[in-house]
């Protein structure tokens, strides 16, 4: 069976650099065989996508920007738990899409994360996920995501991240 650094290659795609929080929070909380993965904004190469969903990005850009979230959830946990191995599960994904009131594809925006996690994790990848639309996200981001992650027992040395 390929590694989740294999699989990211076969699809063309790096992990970007774990990006530092912005405010008064850690990125990853290991507890009770968990990891909670705090909000991941839309960035690729370093650079924040902006825009709204109904307004100035369309819904494969919107994808695109939620795929960028999903790759650094996957970042922000190998930093965390050393390895990728480690992963048993993704329980869940929180969506965040910023967009205009009448905007409704949120799903469809979110499905960039998602359709990453189960490409990447095969069945543990499959998730229960909400989808929000929201008016604005932080340093006006198109999209967040935040995740919930089950852990295999033993592994690799946890870190504080």
């Amino acid at each position: 069976m390929s590694t989740i650094e294999d699989r990211l290659a076969e699809m063309g795609l790096t992990l970007p650099t774990p990006a530092a929080p912005v405010a008064a929070y850690t990125p990853v909380v290991v507890a009770g065989g968990m990891a909670y993965v705090s909000g991941q904004v839309s960035m690729k190469d370093g650079a924040l996508i902006k825009g709204r969903l109904g307004e100035d990005m369309d819904i494969d850009a919107g994808m695109a920007a939620a795929q960028a979230c999903g790759l650094m959830i996957v970042a922000q946990l190998k930093a965390a738990l050393g390895s990728l191995e480690r992963v048993e599960k993704i329980v869940k994904l929180g969506a965040f899409v910023a967009c205009t009131p009448d905007f409704t594809d949120q799903p469809k925006v979110a499905n960039g994360a998602s359709e990453l996690m189960q490409a990447l994790f095969g069945d543990a990848g499959v998730h229960a996920r909400s989808a929000v639309g929201v008016p604005a996200l932080p340093l006006g981001v198109a999209v967040e995501i935040d995740a919930v992650v089950q852990l295999r027992a033993g592994g690799a040395a946890q870190r504080d991240a």
